[in-house]
């Protein structure tokens, strides 16, 4: 029955986990009503105990259908937080990624923005102490002079005053060598005022001298061309930008970005790796100055919070950064640039599980505006989607520069075991890094291993290290001498002998800190630089990284996948790929593609300048068609090999993939919540028509930090019936004493 007419709040509860998550009625006292807007994050009492939560207004009705509501305890923003089009973004993303609107809400807003359990805010606004007179500039000066003989500081300081609108206090003070007391006296004469000014804390940046925009040879400005037309439409749209690696898809994007800029709109430009920012700041910067801002997982939180805050209040209307500056408040947006969107770290592994790719689809179809997406190793679904005309389609076949693409060789590693190479450098590989060396040319390495041995074990009896946590062998990192699980963090010094029997240890598996250690033994005491999680996790020690190989013209960098896309160093001219069938055999439908585009991406670091690039890829397996098509740079043969391999797997962009996982302490109870997630969901979708229900399937590491997780893996065409199917069963599973203490959690398009 509904209730009397009276300010009645929906709110999302940040205590309401999935199963009882929705928009909660709550009565908005009359003090409180010109405050309780949507987008306001409000205290309110929830659950049986009234424990005060946090919550966040959704929309603000005049009736319920409940008669009897609580209260609104208080509202904690002077402003709203967000706005109606993030609310509606949470909404989507609650519905999509089977997240609560509060874990949404928690991603879409920087940290900085959040409450501590006081409600003061963890992140406050940093400002400056001013000072400026408060009389007029010809008073001040007779002041000045009337006070030269018997106070000279105070004078010193209106002198300096009368010159500036303002100054800030400490510079003030630090110029004219005065005190502070000086200050406050002329303050209490009413001479001078003294007053905050709100500043920005921004991320270091090397000063870069503003350039005009990049010439754009005949293939560019077709593309920039056709893509422009389609940003100006102001009608939402994808497009799909396909260019060989050095083809200057950057040079398409500033142009695009730039007619955008001068119509007054916004745009945003994702990166997959943070490693990229700093080289896309000063290129974006080197052209846009001011109007770009940063965003990206590095940042402090108050570095962070003021870009954002750059960003939602116009001073900013480029948002540079990686997965998460999808979210940027920009205004007026007209254009997501997805760059390298190929590439996993789009798709978050924690709630809410959402891809990059969807999250700006959606934004794009809000704003009515382009999504482009671009790459030199397109996603087979995305490039299926610009076949089937869903997408537009660009390419640059040719490099900028008309350089030839590096020439690249395949060195069976077979044959150099069988020569007694049992190292991780071939003799080819040996030979082409020293031609480099004396030629003072630089080497890119790449092995997506880090660590000295993928595991050790004895020689006589055979006892390996594992995890206690995890179902997974150690790790030894040569460096610290320790054995560590990349999972769970769990770490310890390697015994003298083994264990169990006394013998002595065999090393298994090359990682880039044993590859460092060859290096040395080949080259002696030449500087090498290694670049992988090891080595960059301090804020901003990948862009110092970068700098020293660049500046220092380090001859060899070896890294993990963060050296296989986006650098561009001019004096490189030659890339080794370690161990190319690493992953090629991983488990699952994506393994191919994500080897041809890792092979590709870093060969294509090559040759960028004025000098020719050459490539040395190792593998077990020479006769692969994906290493070989990856050695040609031949992305057409690959994608129509692969499409026709998907269509037969029936996967994306056949189909698409969904899954629930279960993860628990218990083993057999986490199997039997996935046999029942099953059985529900052939009985939610049975008319659901070539639904296909795989599981329970164990994940490639069935135990994490002492969890088990299976999985059940659901193969359909996802609509809105499917994930309302997905969501019972989630809210079942949370609500059943049977499954106590398992996690269930659903993923589109899980990853692993």
């Amino acid at each position: 029955m509904a209730g009397t007419s009276r300010a009645v709040a929906k709110i999302a509860v940040s205590a309401a986990t999935y199963w009882i998550d929705r928009p909660y009625d709550y009565l908005v006292p009359e003090e409180l009503a010109a405050r309780a807007v949507p987008g306001v994050r409000v205290y309110v009492p929830f659950a049986r105990g009234n424990r005060r939560c946090e919550g966040i207004i959704l929309a603000v009705t005049d009736h319920s259908d409940f008669e009897q509501l609580k209260t609104v305890l208080a509202v904690l923003d002077e402003e709203p937080v967000l706005n109606a089009e993030q609310i509606r973004l949470a909404l989507f993303m609650r519905e999509r990624f089977f997240c609560t609107v509060y874990d949404a809400v928690k991603t879409i807003l920087p940290a900085g923005v959040w409450l501590r359990e006081d409600g003061t805010r963890r992140v406050r606004d940093k400002t400056v102490e001013m000072a400026r007179l408060r009389m007029p500039r010809e008073e001040a000066e007779a002041l000045a002079e009337a006070k030269r003989r018997r106070s000279p500081k105070q004078a010193e300081l209106l002198e300096l005053l009368c010159s500036f609108e303002a100054l800030p206090s400490r510079d003030l003070l630090h110029f004219t060598a005065s005190t502070r007391q000086s200050l406050q006296a002329l303050c209490r004469m009413d001479a001078v005022e003294l007053y905050a000014r709100e500043v920005y804390r921004r991320p270091e940046t090397r000063e870069v001298e503003q350039q005009p925009l990049p010439v754009l040879n005949e293939e560019q400005l077709t593309a920039f061309s056709g893509l422009n037309q389609l940003a100006l439409a102001d009608k939402a749209g994808a497009a799909l930008l396909f260019g060989v690696t050095g083809s200057g898809k950057t040079s398409v994007y500033i142009h695009l970005i730039h007619e955008q800029l001068r119509r007054g709109k916004s745009a945003i430009l994702l990166v997959p790796e943070i490693a990229l920012t700093p080289q896309m700041l000063q290129t974006f910067s080197s052209h846009f100055g001011d109007e770009v801002a940063l965003l990206h997982s590095s940042l402090s939180p108050g570095e962070r919070y003021d870009e954002w805050k750059r960003l939602g209040g116009g001073k900013a209307h480029l948002a540079i950064g990686t997965r998460s500056a999808v979210f940027a408040p920009v205004r007026d947006l007209g254009l997501i640039i997805m760059d390298e969107e190929q590439e996993e770290t789009y798709k978050s592994e924690n709630a809410p599980r959402y891809h990059a790719r969807d999250v700006a689809k959606f934004r794009c179809a809000r704003a009515g505006c382009l999504l482009l997406l671009g790459s030199a190793t397109p996603d087979i679904a995305s490039r299926y989607q610009a076949e089937i005309g869903k997408y537009a389609y660009f390419s640059l076949p040719t490099r900028y520069n008309e350089r030839e693409l590096p020439a690249v060789r395949i060195v069976d590693m077979k044959r150099e075991l069988r020569r007694g190479n049992a190292g991780s450098i071939s003799s080819l590989l040996k030979d082409e890094l020293q031609l480099n060396i004396e030629r003072g040319e630089q080497s890119i390495l790449f092995l997506n291993r880090r660590g000295a041995h993928k595991l050790v074990s004895c020689g006589e009896c055979g006892y390996t290290f594992k995890c206690p946590r995890c179902s997974i062998a150690l790790t030894y990192h040569s460096a610290t001498g320790r054995l560590m699980c990349h999972y769970c963090g769990f770490s310890k010094r390697l015994d003298a002998a083994c264990p169990d029997c006394g013998g002595q240890f065999c090393f298994v598996g090359a990682g880039t800190q044993l590859v460092e250690e060859e290096l040395h033994t080949l080259f002696g005491d030449i500087p090498i630089m290694r670049m992988d999680t090891d080595t960059v996790t301090p804020a901003g020690s990948h862009e110092r990284l970068l700098e020293r190989f660049r500046e220092e013209n380090i001859p060899i960098l070896v890294g993990t996948q963060m050296v296989t896309k986006g650098l561009n160093f001019e004096n490189v001219t030659l890339v080794g790929v370690i161990s190319a069938d690493q992953s090629l055999y991983a488990g699952d439908y994506r393994a191919g593609e994500r080897t041809f585009s890792l092979i590709t991406q870093v060969v294509g670091r090559s040759g960028r300048g004025e000098k020719p690039g050459r490539a040395v890829i190792q593998t077990f397996t020479p006769a692969n068609e994906t290493i070989r098509q990856a050695a040609e740079q031949d992305y057409e043969a690959f994608y129509r090999a692969e499409l026709e391999l998907r269509r037969l797997q029936e996967t994306p962009p056949f189909r698409d993939l969904l899954a629930i996982t279960a993860s628990g302490l218990d083993e057999g109870q986490v199997v039997r919540t996935c046999r029942y997630v099953k059985q529900r969901l052939r009985e939610l979708l049975a008319d659901q028509p070539g639904l296909v229900l795989l599981g329970p399937t164990p994940l490639a590491v069935v135990r994490v930090n002492l969890r088990y997780r299976y999985r059940v893996n659901i193969s359909c065409r996802s609509n809105a019936s499917v994930r309302a199917a997905i969501a019972q069963v989630l809210t079942e599973c949370g609500t059943d004493k049977r499954f106590k203490g398992i996690s269930v959690f659903g993923d589109n398009d899980p990853s692993d």
